[in-house]
């Protein structure tokens, strides 16, 4: 032949029937794997079980005890009435979220929260329907915050015991990372520390030449039959948007073949698919992507959680408040606030309030310290900053001096959660496509601050801001809220 074959090298197909009977000892841990899953299936339904039972016991004692008449036996009597009903719709809710899936796929605090709120509703209309009759609906609503409280922390304590069971039995997720460019990097980084069952990446195959990055070479998609044996392969992971069509149908029907499974790191626009709706009539399935603002009964929700949760926080929070002030006040010359100009949304600049944490005039020798700049992109940041008071650094390292922002967010200028705004320096500095992030308030946390804060990338971080708005709900912004306390404490990426 004159030609040469420039296609793409097929893989090699799996030699056997992979329909055929498997050999005994493969049968025997295959069943030890399916009591596996049943065993998590019926202890998450026994937790479940117990969390809807102390949740409306809890409710009901609750109510009891302010009318002045407790009587423990007459609450688990009128608890028992109410369980099997909530308790059926409950596990029917948490089947159709996955909250019974395994380990990795699992959702947390946002989806639990979701579903309980729709067990509740449902439970509302069956009993309004059926007949019953209540001088309040204190019993729904009781039971729906003691149960997500209880169903939330008995699944969380569920989650960390059979971890470490797990782990003491030798159990891991073997992962080859496959793809082109930095999406290997950028996926092994995500992988590593936030999987609910421990990834071990044995390595990765590159369909493009790759220098180091941290992780072992496996040679080349053509090998990846011999990998998969060697490394003893359990998952494949397709870390590129990009990756050709004929050699990933191939590469599934391979792995399948071998028992392996198959997973795809998500792109933007999987990303986006979640907001898609459908528009018939077409060739060709078109999907309408609905712009990410916040508008009508959503701006309501929002707006009124920012209001009442910021007011309550600034009235408990005062004593704090004032003892930072002073401190700022006798430690360093200078006012205690700091008002910083900053684009908020639509790029309207406000004033920011901050605690002080730098030395008077510091704004003035900017210019000077941009070569000692530690951070990507467009933001500004040194981990030793010359400028910082004593007490600047304590207050930057616990985040303490944005909570005077808690003022922005009932004067409409800030939400409590949403892209964080950045200081005019640094928003001159903005591509055209990152200043997409300022079609809504800034926030006083967000994403960036739940997922590695200054250690990200600064496209990361914008990208970051993207899901936030694409995927935004009220539960959402209650989960990073309650995920933003550990992160602050334990001073991950903070400087």
């Amino acid at each position: 032949m004159n030609g040469t074959y420039k296609g793409p090298v097929p893989l090699a197909l799996p030699e056997r029937d992979v329909r055929r009977k498997r050999p005994p000892a493969l049968s025997f841990l295959l069943r030890l794997e399916t009591l596996r899953r049943v065993a998590r299936v019926l202890s998450l339904l026994a937790l479940d079980y117990v969390g809807v039972t102390a949740a409306l016991f809890t409710a009901l004692i609750l109510k009891l005890a302010v009318r002045g008449n407790l009587d423990v036996h007459a609450a688990w009597r009128e608890a028992r009435h109410f369980v099997p009903l909530a308790y059926l719709i409950t596990v029917l809710m948490f089947a159709r979220v996955d909250l019974y899936a395994d380990r990795p796929r699992r959702p947390g605090l946002g989806r639990i929260a979701t579903a309980m709120f729709q067990a509740t509703i449902i439970a509302l209309v069956f009993a309004l329907a059926n007949g019953e009759h209540f001088s309040s609906y204190y019993i729904f609503y009781g039971s729906l915050v003691f149960g997500t409280f209880y169903i939330a922390g008995l699944r969380e304590l569920h989650l960390k015991v059979t971890g470490w069971l797990l782990e003491q039995a030798g159990y891991e997720r073997r992962a080859l990372l496959v793809g082109s460019g930095k999406q290997i990097e950028a996926v092994a980084h995500a992988l590593a520390g936030r999987a609910r069952t421990r990834v071990d990446i044995v390595g990765y195959i590159s369909l493009t030449p790759r220098p180091q990055n941290g992780l072992r070479s496996l040679g080349r998609l053509e090998q990846l039959p011999d990998v998969l044996a060697a490394e003893r392969v359990q998952e494949v992971i397709i870390a590129d948007p990009d990756f050709p069509q004929e050699q990933a149908v191939e590469l599934v029907d391979l792995c399948h073949g071998r028992g392996v499974t198959v997973h795809v790191a998500p792109s933007t626009m999987e990303i986006l698919i979640d907001r898609a709706e459908f528009v018939p009539g077409q060739t060709v399935p078109l999907f309408t992507l609905r712009p990410p603002v916040f508008e009508g009964i959503d701006y309501a929700l929002k707006r009124s959680f920012d209001l009442i949760l910021s007011t309550v926080g600034l009235i408990l929070l005062s004593p704090v408040l004032f003892a930072i002030a002073v401190a700022i006040k006798l430690s360093s010359r200078g006012p205690a606030i700091y008002r910083s100009v900053r684009p908020g949304m639509a790029g309207k600049p406000f004033h920011c309030f901050k605690f002080r944490t730098m030395r008077e005039h510091s704004d003035q020798i900017q210019a000077d310290l941009e070569p000692l700049n530690e951070q990507s992109g467009a933001l500004f940041k040194i981990r030793q900053d010359p400028r910082l008071t004593p007490i600047g650094r304590f207050l930057r390292r616990f985040s303490l001096d944005e909570l005077p922002q808690l003022v922005n967010v009932v004067r409409g200028e800030m939400s409590l959660v949403g892209p964080r705004p950045l200081t005019m320096r640094d928003f001159d500095r903005l591509q055209e496509w990152h200043k997409k992030r300022y079609r809504v308030l800034p926030g006083i946390t967000g994403l960036w601050q739940v997922s590695g804060r200054a250690e990200l990338d600064f496209d990361d971080l914008v990208r970051l801001d993207f899901l936030y708005l694409e995927r935004w709900s009220i539960l959402l912004d209650l989960s990073i809220l309650l995920k933003t306390v550990p992160a602050v404490l334990s001073r991950r990426g903070a400087f």
